[in-house]
């Protein structure tokens, strides 16, 4: 029983070690869940994503744009700001967001807490203040008594607001896609066709700057390297941050997790299909132009990393009380 038992457990051990051993080769790894999360700062913070009294209109809220319905994104090429204003550039998604290099298209936030202040304070998006958006918190008894029962603290500030959100935006990652599970070793998780569009994903260079468990989201690169690329957006990209002109048209690698769900395309949703985007990477960033097979090949590969999306409850927002200020929607 002793020696089956140890032979069994030799097996187990060598195909684990096969396995970890074919992942180690490959340019992408699985995704992994979240793990080391603060759960009572998770449910503050999933409240507070969902919570549009941090807008000035009192109707815009983070998953307004990134909607957790939707791919983590809003499926139009600028989002809807404040007075239906027109934002500048694409909503990415929030879905393995923590996994990012930077946040932004153009990094100009290093983590998740310091991206989770910049929308409401935009004027372009949430257009209010982080006072007044504290105000509107600490006029809500309930979100009081959470973030002292969360924080320790009798006073909120903008540091707990953004910790708590970025918090919550860590948990937000899709592991369990059909690909995950044939890096694992699952070998009928993917089909033929799957398989040659991985490979001609990495044989034509695509991997160059799609890779490691986001399949992106770990680098700045310049949009149109063998041909201009003309945009339908205003932004420039990284330079907008380092002042350099070298870093102009230089945006974050987005990730292709959950890419089927996250269109339209690019930093100024010019691409409205996985289709035409596959064609205009490779033939501006790769100087390749793919064949209707082998681009439907690359797009088969592309769908097959949708994971497991984020499943939960929605939170019930606690009440304003009568001190709470008004949204203003259509203030002037």
């Amino acid at each position: 029983m002793k020696t089956s038992f140890i032979a069994a457990s030799i097996i187990a051990l060598g195909f684990s070690a096969s396995v970890g051993f074919a992942q180690s080769k490959e340019p992408i790894q699985p995704i992994t869940p979240a793990s080391q999360i603060n759960l009572g700062m998770v449910e503050l913070g999933k409240k507070l994503y969902f919570d549009p009294r941090l807008s000035k209109s009192g109707f815009i809220s983070c998953n307004s744009c990134h909607n957790l319905s939707m791919g983590g994104t809003d499926n139009i090429p600028t989002s809807i700001g404040d007075k239906w204003q027109q934002g500048p550039i694409n909503a990415p998604t929030v879905l393995n967001s923590s996994l990012n290099v930077a946040q932004f298209w153009d990094g100009r936030a290093a983590d998740l807490k310091a991206q989770a202040g910049g929308p409401i304070a935009n004027p372009g998006e949430m257009a209010f203040t982080h006072t007044l958006a504290l105000g509107v918190l600490e006029s809500i008894p309930a979100y009081v008594r959470e973030f002292k029962q969360v924080f320790g603290k009798d006073k909120i500030t903008i540091e707990e607001v953004t910790l708590a959100i970025a918090e919550f935006e860590k948990t937000l990652v899709t592991p369990n896609s059909r690909f995950d599970q044939w890096l694992l070793g699952k070998k009928d998780a993917i089909t033929a066709d799957e398989q040659a569009g991985y490979k001609l994903f990495k044989e034509t260079g695509c991997v160059a700057c799609h890779n490691g468990p986001a399949v992106g989201g770990a680098s700045f690169q310049k949009m149109g390297v063998v041909a201009a690329y003309k945009a339908n957006s205003p932004a420039e990209g990284r330079s907008a941050v380092t002042g350099k002109d070298a870093d102009r048209l230089n945006f974050k690698v987005p990730t292709l997790r959950n890419v089927e769900m996250t269109y339209p395309y690019f930093h100024d949703g010019a691409a409205n299909t996985l289709t035409e985007a596959v064609d205009v990477m490779g033939r501006l960033q790769l100087g390749k132009k793919y064949s209707k097979d082998e681009n439907a090949k690359i797009v088969a590969f592309l769908k097959s990393l949708t994971g497991d999306q984020p499943n939960f409850a929605l939170p019930i927002l606690p009440p304003s009380s009568d001190k709470t200020p008004r949204p203003t929607p259509f203030s002037k």
